[in-house]
């Protein structure tokens, strides 16, 4: 089962934490790939100066400023795309950042992706999940309930503790403990 947006549109924090355990998918050239969501990152608001959003609306972010439920994707240093999700309310900047996932579903074709075998090296960082899933600029703006990108509700899921840490790889807004992941997952970015 589909998470719908209606999950999306509640506290930021809240989205980031109950969508650890759950399984990213994307379905593109009729290839399915996915895997268990491990880590993630909280951004909203106007006072987090880390936030996409906290400057205000402009072309590229303006996807954050819409309900929750939408796909944000952008390009990092030119070079990598980056996922988050919409969460919360129009015109309220807010998203989870996913940052690392462990691999499920179509392992052999996000190895031929990222051109890797180790599978703990396929999806652990934001730039690794997404070439492993085949996301690009396209993906920018489509519903998380669309049939090119979902998240799948974990039916198997075990119980698992959460780390609440800082964020990585930012300058500014790192005093906020908004980073997420199951604790001794193998596949997290970095412990």
């Amino acid at each position: 089962m589909k998470l719908k947006k209606d999950f999306f549109q509640r506290q930021t924090e809240v989205v980031a934490k109950e969508l650890l355990g759950n399984i990213l998918c994307t379905y593109k050239d009729n290839k399915l790939t996915g895997g268990v969501i491990v880590e993630v990152e909280s951004y909203y608001g106007f006072d987090d100066p880390a936030n996409h959003g906290y400057k205000g609306k402009t072309k590229r972010n303006e996807v954050i400023f819409r309900n929750g439920g939408y796909v944000y994707v952008y390009l990092n240093y030119g070079i990598h795309y980056l996922l988050n999700i919409s969460t919360e309310a129009q015109d309220y900047p807010s998203s989870v950042f996913i940052r690392a996932i462990e691999p499920v579903y179509g392992i052999d074709i996000m190895k031929k992706r990222r051109k890797i075998n180790d599978i703990k090296n396929l999806t652990n960082g934001p730039a690794k999940l997404t070439k492993a899933l085949g996301i690009d600029k396209n993906f920018n703006g489509l519903s998380i309930e669309s049939d090119i990108i979902f998240i799948e509700k974990n039916r198997n899921l075990k119980e698992f503790e959460i780390v609440k840490t800082k964020r990585i790889g930012i300058s500014k807004g790192n005093e906020f403990l908004r980073r997420f992941y199951i604790k001794n997952s193998d596949f997290v970015s970095k412990k």
